[in-house]
């Protein structure tokens, strides 16, 4: 999965270069531009941090640092190309030296291990602090390198027409047109973050102004150009987002020059820079599930670019890298854990040792409520269990048959704690292959405002996309939400059904714990997905009528209200679980159901103004929340995987996934409350006493 950070986290594919990057970083002066395709053009998406803090994304003191950078010698004071030259090489060596650090630390932490000396325990302190600190420097390294990126090729607002004008093939009847005929501003105070003065905010456009507003001077420094991959699908379609950039190109490509001050050679070199980020930012959830749009962005560059410049060949592999990484993220997703962490290379080494590290130095916990956590509950003994194969699917495979024969029984062997690291790598597994654009339109989906999301399996064709489409009729969606959905109803069902087959109160009691003490610890490591899915299934109403609960034991009992508690707080905020740093330095998953119920709370309401302008203030909010999906995935989990207790899981998950819970409550007498026999003799004696009584 490609990393999206730009202002947070550093971009660390940037450390594994070639022999021909090092090479060129050694370039000086204007030959670092020599041709049209630009070595800046490498990683060209804002990334999330961008869409969620806009203008705030870049502080003073980037700007202070920029400024001062590249002044060693006089005559480069003022040369952008020596400052990059200068900023490269400074982010290659901090990189190299944190990448060598963080190894270090690995070695020296599994010798302490091994061996508990105190030397090596007196110098893991101090080699964590100045980890922070390397890690520190690289992250604003990177950060200062996307602000350097943000600010190329840009043109200021007065030019905007002229962006439209060269994209028409009809100019001689094309009306004249102004800058407020297609984008709406309104005025803010001076911004603390950029210094300047008279900000003008977008309020509203066109949807050809919002593409033309891509090519505003500031347009990646606002977090606009991250925001509108986001959104753009609300006003116009993929096809016309494409031929929008391809006419761009088409007509200033020919013309452009190295001279970076003209505006054809901006707008051209924009408008290659926005395809790069829309390639590798959202080629999952546009070209993938579009194969004419695929089809004619290929033909275009190897018929236009190709024949003009090397960048052409640079797209043309990139989109074979994406789709490569696409058709093969089941397989990656399925196989990520069980790399070996220490030999893992290529373009996730470093970012993966820097979240082996911070599980080892903070194994911090989220805790909701300061509450103590809960020993471990013994074992109970073991009872048989009594399913019905009327409402059970029968098992279809020997692997199925045996986890079929062990039952709920295995979920005894394990702590709490382990079950709960094995859900989350399950749940990370499908959470890692959506996208931010999945959580938009989704009442077109089906998906509706209620504890459940989808209560049964929901076929792509029987879904209607005319009842509450928010995004053009053409618009191609892809629908990965609802398989979110599906598995967490899937996990929901399970654990009701785990419960309500169980032979005796005495087992169900233990499994309630079991499944309390679970969604406790998920919480706490912050995979709410999971925590709210076992919820759901410990909410169902025939669940919540079992005997059971009356014997369960109070501490216990009371995991209940706190998850409820949790689940209230997920759903009060859109931006809670952004508050902080803690979602920077630790893992998260968030409910997939509530994070859409808020994209449907702010898609309320109308999207354009009385005069057609769509409200692209709306669309910012939207993208703010989205944004967040991306965030978390840049920090996953790295539990060691147990593939034993994985395949069992996933065993009983799918077994269970259709059953009717009532059926299943219906044929288990430990489900009902049970009157004593001598109490019920007796009161069939009374009876026939006062029957007697009435004939006397």
């Amino acid at each position: 999965l490609q990393s999206n950070s730009c202002c947070i986290g550093p971009d660390f594919t940037e450390d594994n270069r070639g022999p021909e990057e090092e090479a060129m970083i050694k370039i000086a002066g204007n030959s670092y531009l020599a041709s049209l395709n630009l070595p800046d053009f490498h990683g060209c998406s804002p990334g999330w941090s961008s869409a969620f803090y806009g203008a705030e994304c870049f502080d003073s003191e980037v700007h202070s640092y920029l400024k001062n950078l590249g002044k060693q010698k006089s005559s480069e004071s003022q040369n952008i190309d020596a400052k990059k030259v200068e900023l490269e090489q400074l982010l290659m060596m901090e990189t190299k030296n944190y990448r060598k650090t963080i190894k270090f630390y690995q070695k020296l932490l599994q010798k302490e291990r091994r061996s508990k000396g105190p030397e090596t325990k007196s110098m893991l302190p101090k080699l964590r602090g100045q980890l922070q600190e390397m890690k520190s420097k690289v992250q604003f390294l990177e950060l200062v390198k996307k602000y350097v990126q943000a600010k190329q090729w840009g043109v200021e607002s007065c030019v905007l027409p002229t962006v439209i004008h060269n994209g028409k093939t009809d100019t001689m009847d094309m009306a004249p047109m102004d800058e407020s005929s297609l984008l709406l501003y309104y005025n803010t105070e001076k911004h603390q973050c950029n210094n300047q003065n008279g900000v003008r905010v977008l309020q509203a456009g066109t949807p050809l102004g919002l593409m033309a507003y891509l090519y505003s001077r500031n347009a990646f420094l606002e977090g606009y150009v991250q925001q509108f991959l986001y959104t753009f699908r609300y006003f116009c379609t993929q096809e016309e987002f494409l031929q929008f950039l391809l006419d761009r190109i088409s007509s200033t490509l020919s013309s452009a020059s190295l001279d970076p001050s003209t505006s054809l050679t901006k707008i051209c070199n924009r408008s290659f820079y926005i395809l790069q980020a829309w390639i590798e930012d959202c080629y999952s959830v546009d070209f993938a599930t579009n194969t004419s749009l695929l089809c004619t962005l290929k033909e275009f560059i190897s018929s236009k670019v190709a024949s003009l410049n090397g960048y052409g060949e640079r797209l043309l592999s990139l989109l074979e890298d994406a789709s490569a990484r696409k058709s093969g993220s089941a397989d990656q997703c399925s196989s990520m854990d069980k790399c070996e962490e220490e030999g893992e290379e290529g373009r996730k080494t470093l970012h993966s040792l820097c979240k082996k590290l911070s599980e080892d130095v903070s194994g911090k916990n989220f805790y909701w409520k300061l509450s103590k956590g809960m020993g471990p509950i013994a074992q109970y003994q073991r009872d048989r269990l009594h399913t019905s194969s009327a409402v059970l699917p029968k098992p279809c495979s020997l692997t199925e048959a045996k986890a079929d024969a062990v039952g709920p029984y295995l979920l005894t062997e394990y702590s709490a704690q382990q079950l709960c690291w094995q859900l989350t790598l399950l749940q990370q597994e499908v959470f890692l292959k959506c996208h931010p654009v999945h959580f938009l339109n989704s009442r077109a989906l089906g998906v509706k405002d209620k504890c459940v999301a989808v209560q049964k399996p929901v076929s792509t064709e029987t879904v209607s996309l005319k009842v509450c489409n928010l995004f053009l009729s053409k618009c191609i969606q892809d629908q990965y939400l609802l398989q979110l959905l599906r598995n967490a109803d899937s996990i929901s069902t399970w654990v009701a059904a785990e419960i309500v087959t169980c032979h005796t109160t005495k087992w169900q009691v233990s499994l309630l714990s079991k499944f309390l003490l679970i969604a406790k610890c998920c919480y706490e490591q912050r995979n709410f997905a999971t925590a709210m899915q076992i919820l759901a299934g410990l909410e169902n109403l025939i669940v919540r009528q079992l005997p059971a609960w009356k014997i369960l034991p109070a501490k216990v009992a009371e995991i209940m209200e706190e998850l409820k508690a949790v689940e209230v707080f997920l759903k009060s905020d859109s931006l809670c679980l952004m508050e902080g740093d803690r979602f920077k330095t630790l893992p998260t998953i968030p409910s997939a159901h509530v994070l859409a119920m808020h994209v449907q709370q702010l898609e309320t309401g109308g999207f354009t103004m009385t005069n057609g302008a769509h409200k692209w203030t709306k669309l910012r909010n939207i993208a703010k929340v989205v944004s967040q999906v991306h965030a978390f995935q840049e920090n996953p989990y790295t539990y060691t995987p147990d593939f034993k207790l994985q395949s069992y899981l996933r065993q009983r998950i799918t077994r269970f996934k259709d059953a009717d819970i009532s059926a299943l409550a219906a044929d288990n007498c430990a489900n009902f409350h049970q009157i004593p026999a001598e109490k019920h003799s007796r009161k069939i004696q009374d009876t026939l006493r006062r029957m007697k009584a009435t004939f006397q």
